[in-house]
Order: C-alpha cells, then structure tokens, then sequence
C-alpha cells in the first residue's frame, strides 16, 4: 500500500476507455464501500447509498438508460443508442452514488450534499490505494428523473456521480493544477 501522504499527492483519475478487468474482489469491494462510507456526516444522517453495478448489472443499467434516451429522442441514431447502452459498460466496476438530504435542526442540505461528496472522493482513493483507477462521471442521465427511476432510485433521492472502478491499462497523465499563490488567500 502507498504511503497515504504519497497517494494523495499523486491520485489521478483515469478515464473509463482506459480501465480493464478483473475489478475489485469482493473483499476489495467491501473494503472500498466501507471507506466510502467512512466521511465527516454531521448529524450522523447518512445521506448517501451506494449502487453496485458489475457483471450484467452494468448491461441492464444501460438498457435503462438507452430506453430513456429513445423515447426523448426518437430521431436517435442506432449508433447513438448503442453510446448511451454503453454507458457502465467501460469499467468493470460502476458505484452510483445516491445523495438524498433529510430534514434536520442543525444540519442543513447543503451539508448532507457536501457529505456525499466526501464518500465519492473516499472511493475513488480507496480504490487508488487497492491499485484500481477510477474515475468520478457525470452525464445527462443522471439528472433525468426517469432514468433514476428506472435505476431504482426513490423520488427524493438523486445521482451524485458515478464511480468507475477498474485496472488502469497504461499509466494516466497528471492535469495541470492550480497553484496554490492563485488558490489561497490568507485573512
């Protein structure tokens, strides 16, 4: 294992098309859920839940998902039916983070969202530090109410992300970062 400061230094996201099987075992998986789970969550409210999709589950979320697009889009090329079937189906692993707020005194949403957005972060270094590549997506899909239905997600909830998890098939290049003279000020 990395050391920590070292892994989080060096973290980087590597795109999906760049992922190969085999995903996390089961252990490893359980172990990356357990880390994702383990984020400041004031309130202790939980308000975030995870989707596994692996194996055939990443095939039948992109059916979902080309449902949805074909009917809003009837004029859809095969082609691009066959992209948003696609989807989930780079990564042998996809973690959809569910994010739902819950009413509370003392802990606003705003800080329910922030918490969630701490267990993707927590995910994707987990599964840096296991020796996976991952990669933190969005889409249109995730906005559109009938693909979180069809996702099972309940009426109050909605997708924070997707999480693609898998073995990286050749080393990923580091982005630009911001200095950090741009980024911080002193008060």
């Amino acid at each position: 294992m990395p050391d920590a400061l070292e892994l989080l230094k060096t973290r980087r996201s590597v795109k999906p098309r760049e992922m190969s099987g085999p995903g996390p075992s089961p252990a490893e998986l359980d172990t990356i859920l357990t880390i994702g789970a383990r984020v400041p969550d004031h309130g202790k409210l939980a308000p975030w839940r995870f989707i596994v999709f692996e194996g055939d589950g990443r095939r039948r979320a992109g059916d979902v998902i080309a449902s949805v697009f074909a009917s809003k889009n009837p004029q859809a090329s095969a082609a691009e039916l066959e992209v948003e079937k696609n989807r989930l189906m780079e990564a042998p692993l996809v973690i959809g983070l569910v994010s739902f707020t819950k009413p509370h005194p003392k802990v606003p949403a705003y800080e329910q969202e922030l918490s969630a957005g701490a267990s993707a972060m927590n995910i994707l270094t987990a599964a840096t530090a296991l020796g996976y590549g991952g990669c933190w997506l969005s889409g249109w899909f995730m906005f559109d109410r009938d693909v979180m239905d069809g996702l099972g997600l309940k009426a109050d909830e909605k997708l924070a992300g997707l999480i693609h998890v898998g073995k990286p098939t050749r080393p990923s290049e580091d982005r630009p970062r911001p200095a950090l003279t741009d980024i911080v000020t002193r008060f």
